[in-house]
């Protein structure tokens, strides 16, 4: 069992609200190392996180369902099945559920999502919100009921991309989002569900969504690409595609302070090892304390 379950009383309606949190990875994908940890070395590196002998990492895209009330909140979509054999190519896929097998296997249809929140709109957080039809050839939705969150800064940054992100975001996965009239711009006061409360960080990518999720006394912290595995909980193991390096640096000890503080847990989106984790200082400073997975809460 894979989910979260617990009831919280809804005072204007007096109605009880049942929650269900799923997580499921949606597929494996291999990247250089260096790409992963930047500056550090690979010999220091390699002892938090393994590679290949080709110097590539294997990670995941978990993707977070929640259920609340009448609402089914998806956090991030993957790379999608769209693009060609040599794009798939570099990416190396293996493994995972897939993502509409991910939600099938949960008993739920793509046309039930109400609400996608969009991390950020590279490629591999976004894809599988847009496929190609098969007959037309013309790419739609595959969440066609769902509003689909990002933040304004972030749209504006991805439809005018920089030199250095412009490989990441790809005009077949954003412009039919907006063509579509389901894009909505969230921002630190939009209100998706009651449970979730949207912080926007910009040392990635200007305008990255980082949704906390509250569950009963615990808070979950989906990091996306804040904190991409538990390998890169020292602030300075930071990937070398992180647009803005010293606003990065100073967002993840912001949020591991406030995780550390608050008992907050951290979900690991890319880490094909380890899901979630709690933290505590030691004498060597702020360490992973506990590790396990959505289904042990």
């Amino acid at each position: 069992m894979d989910y979260l379950w617990f009831t919280k009383k809804c005072f204007e309606q007096k109605i009880d609200i049942i929650m269900r949190l799923h997580s499921f990875n949606i597929t494996n994908f291999k990247i250089d190392g260096g790409t992963m940890f930047g500056v550090v070395p690979k010999a220091i590196w390699s002892r938090k996180y393994p590679s290949d002998e080709n110097n590539l990492c294997n990670c995941a895209i978990r993707t977070l369902l929640i259920e609340e009330g009448d609402k089914k909140i998806l956090i991030d979509t993957g790379y999608g099945d769209k693009q060609n054999e040599k794009f798939f190519s570099h990416v190396h896929l293996n493994g995972g559920e897939g993502l509409v097998e991910g939600l099938a296997n949960r008993g739920v249809k793509p046309e039930e999502i109400t609400d996608v929140i969009i991390t950020h709109m590279h490629t591999d957080h976004c894809g599988g919100c847009v496929i190609k039809d098969g007959k037309s050839g013309e790419y739609k939705l595959l969440f066609e009921n769902a509003n689909h969150w990002v933040s304004r800064e972030h749209w504006e940054w991805a439809i005018n991309p920089n030199f250095r992100e412009a490989d990441a975001f790809l005009k077949e996965n954003i412009m039919p989002i907006y063509e579509s009239g389901k894009l909505k711009y969230a921002t630190e006061n939009t209100v998706i569900s009651e449970s979730i409360k949207i912080k926007i960080f910009n040392g990635h990518t200007l305008g990255q969504i980082v949704p906390y999720i509250k569950y009963k006394d615990k808070t979950i912290i989906f990091c996306a690409d804040q904190f991409p595995s538990l390998a890169h909980i020292p602030v300075k193991y930071m990937a070398a595609f992180d647009v803005y390096p010293m606003e990065m640096l100073k967002e993840k000890m912001s949020i591991i302070e406030d995780a550390l503080n608050n008992n907050y847990i951290l979900f690991f989106q890319h880490d094909a090892y380890v899901e979630c984790a709690s933290l505590q200082m030691t004498e060597k400073g702020i360490k992973e304390k506990e590790t396990f997975t959505i289904a042990d809460l």
